[in-house]
């Protein structure tokens, strides 16, 4: 039965002077993603694509190597838009970031509303199964909307408890129904 793995881009560099969209894989999260690749998880995938977000077409681009495999990328893959306040420092982003999760269907400091960002993730990783024909599906994306498509395909209500723990982590769902099979994992040891 083919498989789908949303994949959450691992650790990135922290650059309060770049768009968040444009930060790049840290080494660690290079290394936690090439282990990833080499993973009996990632072996039978026939197929990736990518948000248009640095980090997560770095990620897709090292799988891909490690698989022979090229890369479409989607902007509807994209983590949830927090351009309203851009950079936030971690405790601040943590505290606003609880507040999209508890408060779905409102717009939290400008942010996309989670209900939003959970309908687009939705649509588009719907439209890319239904095209999908060979071997299993990656989509490297992000953890916010990882976590919307999970509640989603799960009958879950928005809710961060249902949220990755760290970046670079995965969760499955079978192919063509869209049913998870599991919840976020580890995609490496985290270093």
């Amino acid at each position: 039965m083919p498989t789908l793995l949303v994949i959450s881009h691992p650790e990135v560099i922290v650059d309060p002077g770049r768009p968040v969209e444009r930060w790049c894989l840290s080494p660690t999260g290079v290394d936690r993603m090439r282990t990833f690749a080499q993973s009996p998880m990632a072996a039978n995938v026939g197929s990736i694509w990518s948000s248009t977000e640095t980090k997560a077409i770095e990620a897709a681009g090292i799988l891909a190597g490690a698989l022979g495999v090229g890369i479409r990328v989607s902007h509807d893959l994209g983590e949830n838009d927090r351009s309203a306040t851009g950079f936030l420092p971690p405790d601040e982003f943590e505290s606003v970031a609880d507040r999209f999760f508890a408060s779905p269907t409102q717009s939290v400091r400008g942010w996309e509303r989670a209900v939003d960002a959970q309908a687009r993730m939705r649509k588009a990783v719907a439209r890319i199964a239904d095209n999908h024909r060979e071997g299993d599906l990656a989509i490297v994306a992000h953890g916010a909307v990882g976590t919307l498509l999970f509640c989603a395909l799960s009958g879950k209500p928005i809710n961060r408890s249902f949220d990755q723990p760290f970046q670079g982590h995965v969760w499955t769902a079978a192919l063509p129904s869209l049913q998870p099979i599991t919840g976020w994992t580890p995609i490496a040891p985290r270093i």
